[in-house]
């Protein structure tokens, strides 16, 4: 309800009129609402392929929003994440399992698996986290690289807890009495698989650490890490706790990457080694450039762009010149797919200082009728 004043013709004392105003949903609300229809629906439709493929970009957003909160807002380097996601992947192998494949397996449930995972992967920050509150730049991130190479050589050699180089097997997860595994399960005449089961409770993960980073840049702690990366000094001498915040920044990233490697975990159904490298480390610092630092729709949007581009290629390797398979004389799928996105890197460091959401953003905003210049936000 709102309220117009007007006055009668022989100018008496303004009157109240009251008129009901009727607000319709904005273009933004509808996009958002169709959206969110789609994602849910798309396990009906789709195969396993592209449902992996979408759940490895969930669990590399959930990751990268991670690294974005470290990286993007607080300006701390970072090169160990992949460390962090080993620790949540075979965290939650070693609380899950029963140890009858004859490693180790404390044989808990696996809701509570996957929250220990996550919990050891913030101990792990915790750990790290004094260094990370004194360091900066090159110097923090030369600290986090000497984190991968402790990861690998643990991962390789201790064999009855992580497999050695053959990993091991992933427990499926079981909650509210639904098991995420092969086990068909027939929702409205489609079978659900472990994939299209998990796509749900990865979108689930995503909404939650998605709304609660954007909480956190958006309140107190968010202002106080942008201070922290813009000018450290000035920001302790406002009476910010930088040592402090930059530890407890560390230590969340942390439990990010540790959720994203249970998801990781749970979608390949083993872990392997090799896979948790500083390429992984690298790939997660692309994602947060080219979707955006500093930015929760940058981490998704680079994620995604990321992520499922070595896929992409692969699946369509045979139409596409120069790309084929190892061996057969062309660029291999992962190899094309790390030239492109380096040349993504490089070209939104030159030309997008804001990543891919900087120039939705522009498009977004038009200039009000009759508005002066600098007037529009």
């Amino acid at each position: 309800m709102s309220e117009v004043l007007t006055r009668d013709e022989a100018g008496s004392a303004p009157r109240t009129a009251r008129h009901r105003t009727i607000r319709l949903p904005g273009t933004r609300t509808v996009l958002w609402a169709a959206g969110a229809v789609l994602l849910l629906a798309l396990p009906f439709y789709l195969d396993r392929f592209w449902l992996q493929a979408g759940l490895f970009a969930m669990a590399a957003a959930i990751g990268g929003i991670g690294l974005n909160l470290l990286t993007g807002a607080t300006g701390q380097l970072s090169m160990g994440h992949a460390f962090f996601l080993a620790v949540g992947a075979y965290g939650y192998c070693v609380f899950a399992a029963d140890g009858g494949d004859g490693l180790t397996g404390l044989g808990l449930p696996t809701w509570l698996a996957a929250v220990l995972a996550v919990a050891l992967s913030g101990i792990a920050g915790g750990v790290f986290s004094p260094i990370a509150g004194r360091l900066r730049g090159a110097y923090l991130g030369i600290a986090t690289l000497a984190l991968i190479f402790i990861g690998q050589h643990v991962l390789f050699n201790a064999r009855d807890v992580t497999g050695g180089f053959n990993g091991r097997d992933v427990p499926p997860l079981s909650l509210f009495g639904l098991t995420f595994d092969d086990r068909e399960l027939v929702v409205a005449a489609v079978p659900f698989g472990s994939a299209e089961k998990l796509w749900y409770a990865g979108l689930v993960l995503l909404l939650g650490c998605g709304l609660f980073a954007r909480g956190v840049l958006r309140g107190r702690p968010g202002r106080a890490m942008n201070a922290i990366r813009d000018h450290q000094i000035a920001a302790g001498v406002i009476g910010v706790p930088v040592a402090r915040l930059r530890a407890a920044v560390f230590v969340l990233s942390s439990m990010y990457a540790g959720l994203a490697g249970v998801l990781l975990a749970l979608v390949f159904q083993r872990t392997v080694p090799d896979y948790f490298g500083i390429t992984l480390s690298l790939e997660y610092l692309a994602m947060i450039v080219i979707g955006g630092l500093g930015s929760v729709a940058g981490a998704v949007v680079g994620a995604v762009f990321v992520s499922l581009l070595p896929q992409l290629l692969t699946r369509y390797s045979d139409a596409l010149p120069l790309v084929s398979d190892p061996g057969t004389g062309g660029i291999a799928p992962g190899e094309a797919a790390r030239y492109l996105y380096g040349a993504a890197v490089v070209a939104v460091v030159l030309f997008l200082p804001g990543g891919l959401v900087r120039v939705a953003a522009r498009l977004r905003v038009k200039p009000r009728p009759g508005a002066t210049p600098g007037e529009e936000r």
